[in-house]
């Protein structure tokens, strides 16, 4: 609890051209009780800085409020030693937001300055636990990814062990004739230059390898991870700190394209076998190794197809244009035929694909119908040409399936994790660990566990070594913010840690079941056990907790219950509605500095208050903000559901079901269900939050007053 407090107002961005500032230090030293409240035309400057600090060491202040721009603006500069430190956001959420001048302007920028000092009654500044490291890294997987992500560990500093199980390094990239080209440089396909990359490897002291090798199973958290490795008859065992998972891929099962003709004829080939008849020299017919005069390719064999992959492996079209070549090097007369839904080269493979055609390939945009017996031993293709709206139907000597790529993880154990919510890494749709592919690439809900090359998403080789060094950054940094008490992804530097008031549990497991990370297990009667290095500071079991039995030191069910309690809320006479809105502070906040920076005006009537994710939301806010007279109580937080965008990953999904449940409550006491209301806020969002407001304003005018007003 903070007990002498400081006020800082800063005039300078149009701050002090919007609002009588001299009206917001009296609202701080008068009627919260701040000991001090001064302003500065630029605090963010040295002389503001110099301004807090001096103020701090002369009334001995334990906590400040910086009442200037958005808390995502100037962290740095605004985070000060042995002292904790509260946003208040004039600047976007009140001066460039609102009319300048005005009495509703006012009355809000008061309320935020209200609301943050409110909050330091219950909040005190996270101290740093250091927690012992081993800098050890596993990687799960030797082929180019898991050979990058190590010698990029090792060069961070780390150790690194490295599984693998082969009975030799390379991965996949062992079984290619040719690698594509990595530059415009297109007179011929590098052979894999693997031999580099495992002396590399192998001559790295930080490295210690294990070929013909699994992962027989990891216990505890990051920092703490026991990790089992058989290797043959024995068993190895490391503390770990943090696992790259480089597991690979494998072709999508060519039997289960029975259209396609693979398994009757043995003249229906994949990719990867047809690879390996060119590695070995002999690009024939296996029926009866007669050289080839005629190859047609079958694209998206299985993939962009929804009985089979739904989704485009990346690498497919390159592949064949590659493998064409191999043909026209052999007989540059061999007849090419390619079939296609279409054709993706991008960046420099495009000139990869004009090439191919100059070499005389015959590209045809269409559906193949069925694969069957042709004469003298060949092939026969029944087609649809789509662009000539025509039956085709060609007879070659051999057909190669472009086949897709699949995960290793979603057929093959790994991990074997000892967690409560599985023994691997969580799968999206398909099959693919769970990440944000987009914004946090090798993130996985196993913290410090991340993701690397085609076991991540579909990829080439050259993606896959840039992808091991990516993902090897990320063990990295987790290691090293871990070692200092701080969380990952994506509350990257958080000191804080959930505070458990276990006298007063009732076992109800609510916590254990939703943390979306895995971060609780529990004892026999279901009392929740805390796994610190896993927990990502969401809040989530905040929110799921009935008895509000947890807390954070500077984010608790009473911090944010004194917001509430703190603007002034006019009575229904005065016509000046009040809504309060819970805004997660990954997109929906951002969406709101985004209105501001492109001169947005919002409705003055609107009270925010920044949560660290919807899932932390605890209902007895709804209670607080309703016995407070607000009219109407928004939610607004990530995209939730199958293609979720929420940063802890259900954190929206479990507020959108407890407020289902709220509002059930709402209509039994004879409130309006419609005063709480839930919308999901991504950043580009921002242009829709004025109408949102507005509209929302307007159903509480059709509604009335909160009863609960007086």
């Amino acid at each position: 609890m903070a007990e002498r407090v400081g006020c800082f107002v800063c005039t300078g961005c149009q701050i002090g051209e919007s609002i009588e500032v001299d009206k917001l230090l009296e609202v701080a030293t008068g009627e919260k009780e701040a000991i001090v409240a001064k302003s500065n035309e630029a605090l963010c400057t040295a002389a503001g800085i110099d301004l807090i600090k001096s103020e701090i060491d002369s009334n001995n202040l334990d906590a400040v409020v910086v009442a200037a721009c958005s808390g995502r603006d100037h962290t740095d500069t605004f985070t000060l030693e042995n002292v904790y430190v509260e946003r208040a956001n004039l600047r976007e959420g009140v001066a460039w937001t609102h009319q300048p001048s005005d009495e509703d302007t006012q009355m809000l920028a008061e309320d935020v300055v209200r609301m943050s000092i409110g909050k330091l009654k219950f909040v005190d500044a996270p101290k740093a636990e250091a927690i012992e490291v081993h800098n050890r890294v596993l990687v799960i997987g030797g082929g180019v990814a898991g050979m990058s992500a190590a010698l990029n560990a090792s060069l961070a500093g780390k150790e690194v062990v490295l599984v693998e199980k082969e009975d030799k390094l390379g991965g996949f990239a062992n079984k290619l004739h040719k690698i594509f080209p990595k530059d415009l440089d297109l007179a011929a396909y590098p052979e894999p230059d693997l031999a580099d990359l495992i002396g590399k490897v192998k001559a790295d002291d930080k490295i210690t390898v294990h070929c013909g090798a699994e992962v027989g199973r990891i216990e505890g958290a990051p920092a703490m991870f026991d990790v089992t490795i058989n290797k043959g008859a024995d068993k190895i065992n490391l503390k770990i700190d943090s696992v790259v998972v480089a597991a690979g891929w494998k072709p999508y099962d060519p039997s289960k394209l029975g259209h396609l003709g693979y398994g009757s004829s043995p003249n229906v080939v994949t990719n990867v076998e047809f690879e390996q008849m060119a590695k070995e020299g002999k690009i024939v017919r296996p029926s009866d190794q007669k050289a080839v005069e005629s190859v047609l390719f079958v694209q998206c064999a299985g993939s962009r197809d929804d009985d089979h992959l739904p989704y485009c492996s990346n690498v497919c079209c390159a592949a064949s244009l590659k493998q064409i070549t191999y043909i026209k090097e052999q007989n540059a007369e061999t007849a090419c035929y390619v079939i296609y839904k279409d054709i993706r080269a991008p960046g420099h493979y495009e000139e990869v694909y004009k090439k191919v055609q100059k070499l005389g390939a015959i590209f045809i945009k269409g559906e193949v119908e069925s694969v069957g017996e042709g004469g003298e031993g060949g092939v026969a293709v029944a087609a649809t040409d789509v662009l000539m709206n025509e039956k085709v139907n060609i007879e070659v000597d051999l057909v190669v399936l472009a086949a897709g790529m699949v995960p290793t993880t979603l057929e093959t154990d790994v991990l074997n994790l000892s967690y409560r919510l599985g023994p691997e890494l969580p799968e999206r749709e398909y099959g693919f660990p769970n990440s944000h592919f987009v914004c946090f690439p090798y993130e996985t809900e196993r913290t410090g566990i991340y993701a690397a090359g085609a076991v991540r998403i579909p990829m080439d080789l050259a993606s896959c070594i840039d992808d091991g060094a990516g993902a090897a950054t990320k063990a990295v940094q987790a290691i090293n913010l871990i070692s200092e008490g701080k969380t990952t992804h994506p509350r990257v530097g958080d000191l804080s840690f959930p505070d458990f008031a276990l006298q007063r549990c009732t076992q109800c497991k609510r916590c254990t079941e939703e943390c979306p990370f895995g971060a609780l297990d529990e004892d026999e009667k279901g009392t929740p056990k805390p796994n610190p290095t896993r927990c990502r500071r969401c809040g989530v079991c905040m929110g799921a907790c009935p008895e509000r039995i947890v807390s954070f030191a500077n984010y608790s069910v009473n911090s944010i219950s004194e917001m509430i309690k703190s603007p002034f809320v006019p009575d229904e006479f005065e016509e000046k509605p009040r809504v309060l809105a819970f805004v997660c502070e990954n997109d929906a906040m951002a969406a709101l500095d985004m209105a501001a920076h492109n001169g947005l005006k919002l409705n003055p009537f609107v009270r925010i208050i920044p949560v660290r994710c919807l899932g932390s939301f605890n209902i007895v806010w709804v209670a607080d903000a309703l016995s407070r007279g607000f009219d109407g109580i928004l939610l607004l937080g990530c995209k939730y559901g199958d293609d979720y965008q929420c940063h802890f990953i259900k954190g929206s999904e479990l507020a959108n079901t407890r407020m289902a449940n709220v509002q059930d409550t709402l209509d039994r006491l004879l409130l309006e269900s419609e005063r709480l209301r839930q919308e999901e806020i991504a950043i580009t969002d921002f242009d829709k939050l004025p109408q949102l407001f507005d509209e929302f304003l307007e159903k509480l005018d059709e509604l009335g007053p909160n009863p609960y007003k007086d």
